[in-house]
């Protein structure tokens, strides 16, 4: 048998057809190999199949150069001896003289188990980019979403200017293209801003759909030695953002509305102040919220409806399960549901009531109260507004991240008053407080939570942050 050293080139061992190193090679009559009915050398045709043969010693022979061919792949140009040791210093594939010279002193490992630490990075790797791909791509359709509400607020909002502004002649014109200029301002703003991230979340799921292509590709590879160099060209992570509190806020547009038409205040009649404030209404009704009383909080002297949306005083104390989260000083209960961003909108309706309760914004309570003497707001000085004899149904109106609350005469459709820069650090929960009843039948109806566009009646609504609460 020929020794593995004998002076043979690849050319020798490969097959005519394929031009790869012989696997199991036939002769023909005519003294090639090749796989063929015409021999590809010297193009002889063999009408039938020839009967084919294993050439035993071309066979053996091209398996020994195969082994050469491989072991040289797999040696040492240093030393000419086999790489069968990793540095985990340097990195790289050395053979046992590499670690007496180069490489003394540094920790070295078996192939083997070198080979099992990077396929268990790779496979965390791999499972990794997938779920970083789709997180990226849920991020895009929430932008997506918040783009599309804002496109719909500012549609809304131009509209409610057009309604307004063309009642107007002269500088009320000039206004109403302001206003619009402004609201389309604030969304290309909005736009801009939401193209820019998804143009940065497509750039990172596209270096992240690379990634993922070549560490599948590295993970296919069995060959200690091949996957051990290739894992050591295996670019970086790609260099991503943080995006779990990347968020584009939808513009909101009753500032800016309020805004324009204050400037045009002296100019305005009763009836376009009207026209105004009931387009405003309309606006903020579409964040109508669902708002249900909590039992487990109310005076223990009130009485709740089933479904949690009438609350009256009966009369009489209860003795109720002990919790410290009751109220016990004044007569109101919390509605379920807390607030702490975006904007909501709910209804109560009432006959006129008596009575009243001390609260301010700077504890905590935004308050519209309304007994015989009047309609206030509960500030520091008291804010006294217009009587509305005939007033049975209120808006409560919130823009939580503006600092701006809202009310409104429903059925009048008018608007009551706002407390603009407020500052709320944390949720927020609408309450009521339906006053004592007394003898005379004072206060006996309750104060109902009613759906939007509903005509009956309203009064004492309120809104409260969680540590404005006395037990």
């Amino acid at each position: 048998m020929a020794s593995a050293n004998t002076c043979w080139s690849e050319e020798n061992f490969s097959c005519s057809i394929c031009l790869d190193v012989f696997n199991n090679p036939v002769t023909t009559t005519c003294g090639h190999n090749f796989f063929q009915y015409k021999c590809p050398v010297c193009n002889k045709l063999f009408n039938t199949r020839p009967d084919l043969q294993v050439n035993t010693f071309l066979s053996e022979l091209a398996a020994q150069f195969r082994t050469t061919i491989r072991v040289k792949e797999q040696m040492c140009k240093k030393h000419d001896r086999l790489l069968e040791l990793f540095c985990q210093t340097e990195q790289v594939c050395v053979c046992q003289f590499c670690t007496e010279t180069d490489h003394k002193s540094h920790p070295v490992v078996p192939l083997k188990k070198e080979y099992e630490v990077k396929t268990a990075q790779l496979g965390k790797i791999e499972a990794e980019v997938p779920q970083m791909i789709q997180e990226r791509k849920q991020k895009i359709e929430e932008i997506k979403d918040t783009v599309e509400l804002s496109s719909k607020d500012a549609g809304i909002g131009i509209a409610i200017g057009g309604q307004v502004f063309t009642a107007l002649i002269g500088c009320v014109e000039k206004c109403r293209d302001e206003f619009n200029q402004t609201v389309q301002e604030k969304l290309k703003s909005t736009e801009k801003q939401a193209d820019d991230l998804i143009k940065e979340l497509e750039q990172e799921i596209e270096d992240l759909t690379n990634r993922s292509s070549e560490v599948k590709q590295l993970s296919h590879t069995e060959d200690h030695l091949d996957f051990l160099q290739a894992f050591r060209s295996l670019k970086d992570p790609p260099h991503t953002r943080d995006w779990t509190s990347v968020v584009v806020r939808p513009r909101s547009y009753v500032g800016t509305l309020r805004r324009s038409l204050d400037q045009l205040e002296e100019t305005l009649n009763m009836e376009m102040k009207k026209l105004r404030e009931a387009a405003e209404l309309k606006r903020v009704q579409q964040y109508e919220v669902d708002v249900t009383l909590d039992p487990d909080i109310a005076a223990s002297n009130l009485i709740l409806s089933e479904d949690g949306k009438q609350v009256h005083d009966g009369g009489v104390v209860k003795i109720l399960p002990d919790n410290p989260k009751r109220w016990t000083q004044y007569i109101l209960v919390l509605a379920r549901q807390s607030f702490s961003s975006g904007r909501f909108y709910f209804e109560v309706q009432s006959i006129n009531r008596i009575g009243q309760i001390t609260v301010t914004p700077e504890t905590g309570y935004w308050t519209l109260y309304f007994n015989k003497k009047g309609l206030s707001f509960r500030d520091h000085p008291v804010v006294r507004l217009p009587l509305r004899a005939e007033l049975h149904k209120v808006g409560v109106f919130v823009d939580y991240d503006e600092g701006l609350v809202s009310f409104y005469d429903v059925e009048a459709r008018v608007h009551i008053y706002s407390a603009t820069g407020c500052t709320f650090s944390e949720p927020l929960y609408p309450f009521l407080c339906p006053g004592l009843y007394d003898y005379r039948g004072n206060n006996s109806a309750p104060l109902i939570i009613s759906p939007v566009n509903q005509t009956d009646i309203n009064v004492s609504c309120c809104l409260l942050t969680r540590s404005s609460l006395r037990i």
